[in-house]
């Protein structure tokens, strides 16, 4: 465990429901995401980045996990517009909210979507909720029968 209870509250949903390999570019993206970058090359996910030393945008990463505590859910649709770039076509987009109401939670859905990802999981924890989504050209195209 790390020394941070915070980061081991919400680093812990989000690497289990992002199914992530210490192999995947990973940029972590909030608040906290210098402190959440150390927890996860300490737990060895080395080419983990954060939003302060992540380069510059060439779709160089497989996994964005977005801290979003305490901040606006309209604040969001800026940070998206910021990712998109650095995003592969095949990323996965992990974002850990604080709790919220239903209404909020399809507002994010809603947001998501209009970015081009498609929501697959979204999981509720006692500190949060936690929701996963991948670019939608990643999906394979289901064949009419």
């Amino acid at each position: 465990m790390s020394n941070s209870g915070v980061s081991d509250r919400i680093i812990d949903p989000m690497m289990a429901i992002a199914n992530c390999s210490t192999r995947q570019h990973i940029v972590v993206v909030g608040t906290k995401s210098m402190e959440l970058m150390v927890e996860l090359h300490r737990r060895g996910y080395l080419l983990a980045a954060s939003a302060g030393n992540c380069g510059l945008p060439a779709g160089q990463y497989d996994v964005a996990l977005v801290d979003w505590r305490r901040r606006t859910l309209h604040a969001l649709e800026a940070t998206m517009h910021w990712l998109d770039d650095f995003l592969s076509p095949r990323a996965v987009l992990v974002i850990w909210l604080d709790a919220q109401k239903a209404a909020a939670k399809e507002a994010l859905r809603a947001a998501v979507t209009k970015r081009g990802f498609v929501v697959l999981q979204g999981t509720e924890h006692p500190c949060g909720s936690v929701l996963m989504a991948r670019r939608s050209q990643a999906l394979p195209v289901q064949q009419a029968a």
